[in-house]
C-alpha cells in the first residue's frame, strides 16, 4: 500500500511540474505583461522598474524557480487587468464554481447509478427503453445548446426558474453561498442539471453495461440457484463489482465537471471562476490564466489520486499483486 501510495504522488508531482512549465511558458510566449500594465505610452524608465519589480529581468530559471515556489503558496502575482491579487480574484469566485460543481457532480453520480441499475434489472421494460433513448439525447447535444434549451422553456415560457446569475447569497465571511436562500436554490438548479446531464448518460450507460455484464457471470448464477434474496444478489454482489469500473470514470467526470464549467458560466452568466477565465482569455491577462491552468490540473491530479486509492481499496486483485511483489 505504501508503495502503491507513494508511485502514484511521484507521478502527481511530475503531471504538476509539467503543467507549471506550461502556465510559465504563458508569461513568455502569449503577449507582454509590462506593455499591457503600462500601455504604449509609458516611458523605457518606467517600463524597466515594473520589469524589476515583476522580476522579469532575472534568468529564466531564476524566473520559473519562484514561479513554483510562489504557486506553492498559491501566489500567482497580480492581475493584469484588475491590479488586483489573482489569488483574491479566484478565491471571491470560488465558492460559486465548487457549489455548482458539487451539486452537478452529485445529481450525475446519483442518478446516473440509480438509472443504470434500474435499466439493467428491467432492460425490457418501457421505462427503461425510454430512458436508453432519452440518454442519447443527452450524449449528443453539446453542454450549451442543452443550456439554452432549458433557459428557454423553464425561464422563458414557464417562468418557474431564474435563467442567469447566481441569485441571493450569504456572506459567511470566508464562504459565500446560495444554498441558504430561496433565489440561490432557484438559480443553481437550471445550470447544475446543465453540467451534470452528460455526466448523468455516461455514467448511467456505463453502470449499465457493466451490471449486465456483471449478472451474466458463473458466480452471479451460483448465488441465486443457493436462494439468496434477489436485492442481495443485486446490490451485494453485482453492484459491488460493477462499481470497481465506474470508480474511475467516475473520478474523471468529476475532474472534467469543473474543468468544463466554463460553458455553463457562460450561457447561466454564473459568477464562478470559469467566467473568470473568459475575461481573463478577452484581456490576456497571464497571471489569472495561468493560475486558473494550475487550479485545474491541481484537481485533476488530486481525483485521480483519490480514485486510485479506492480502486485499491475497492479490488482485492490489486492488494493480492501488490503484496506478491
Amino acid at each position: 500500500m505504501l508503495a502503491f501510495l507513494i508511485q502514484r504522488v511521484l507521478q502527481a508531482i511530475f503531471v504538476m511540474f509539467v503543467v507549471a512549465l506550461i502556465a510559465f511558458s504563458l508569461f513568455h510566449y502569449v503577449g507582454d505583461p509590462v506593455l499591457n500594465m503600462l500601455g504604449q505610452e509609458a516611458t523605457e524608465a518606467d517600463r524597466a522598474e515594473l520589469r524589476a519589480r515583476l522580476g522579469l529581468d532575472q534568468p529564466v530559471v531564476v524566473q520559473f524557480y519562484n514561479f513554483i515556489v510562489n504557486a506553492a503558496q498559491f501566489e500567482f502575482g497580480i492581475s493584469y487587468r484588475s491590479a488586483r491579487p489573482v489569488t483574491d480574484l479566484i478565491s471571491e469566485r470560488l465558492p460559486a464554481t465548487l457549489e455548482l460543481a458539487t451539486i452537478s457532480a452529485l445529481f450525475a453520480v446519483i442518478m446516473g447509478i440509480v438509472l443504470g441499475i434500474y435499466t439493467a434489472l428491467h432492460r425490457d421494460s418501457w421505462l427503461s427503453r425510454f430512458i436508453m433513448t432519452a440518454s442519447l439525447i443527452g450524449v449528443s447535444l453539446p453542454t450549451f445548446l442543452i443550456g439554452v434549451l432549458l433557459i428557454y422553456l423553464f425561464a422563458v415560457e414557464l417562468g418557474w426558474l431564474p435563467a442567469f446569475g447566481r441569485g441571493e447569497v450569504v456572506d459567511l465571511g470566508w464562504w459565500n453561498t446560495g444554498l441558504l436562500t430561496r433565489s440561490g436554490l432557484a438559480s443553481l438548479i437550471l445550470p447544475a442539471i446543465t453540467l451534470g446531464l452528460f455526466q448523468l448518460t455516461l455514467i448511467m450507460r456505463l453502470v449499465r453495461a457493466e451490471m449486465l455484464e456483471v449478472l451474466s457471470t458463473d458466480y452471479i448464477k451460483f448465488a441465486r440457484a443457493r436462494g439468496l434474496p434477489r436485492r442481495a444478489v443485486h446490490l451485494r454482489h453485482a453492484l459491488k463489482n460493477t462499481l470497481i469500473p465506474v470508480i474511475t470514470i467516475i473520478g474523471l467526470q468529476l475532474g472534467t465537471i469543473i474543468a468544463f464549467a466554463i460553458i455553463t458560466e457562460t450561457v447561466f452568466q454564473w459568477p464562478g471562476v470559469g467566467a473568470l477565465f473568459i475575461t481573463a482569455v478577452r484581456f490576456v491577462d497571464i497571471p489569472v490564466m495561468a493560475a486558473y491552468l494550475m487550479m485545474i490540473a491541481l484537481v485533476f491530479v488530486v481525483i485521480n489520486l483519490v480514485v486510485d486509492l479506492l480502486y485499491y481499496a475497492v479490488d482485492p486483485r490489486l492488494r493480492v499483486q501488490g503484496g506478491g511483489k
